[in-house]
């Protein structure tokens, strides 16, 4: 039962963590074209 008081507070920690880098990455714009991203393999420059 104390494993529980180390490992629930940990958990949450990484879920904000987790969140975090997904709103800085949304926010930044990481998602906002992603069909342009897998032509230019494509596209020979």
């Amino acid at each position: 039962m104390d494993i529980l008081y180390l490992l629930v507070p940990l958990s949450v920690v990484l879920v904000l963590l987790i969140l975090g880098a997904l709103w800085f990455a949304v926010d930044r714009g990481q998602f906002d074209n992603l069909e342009q991203e897998g032509e230019r393999i494509l596209r020979d420059d």
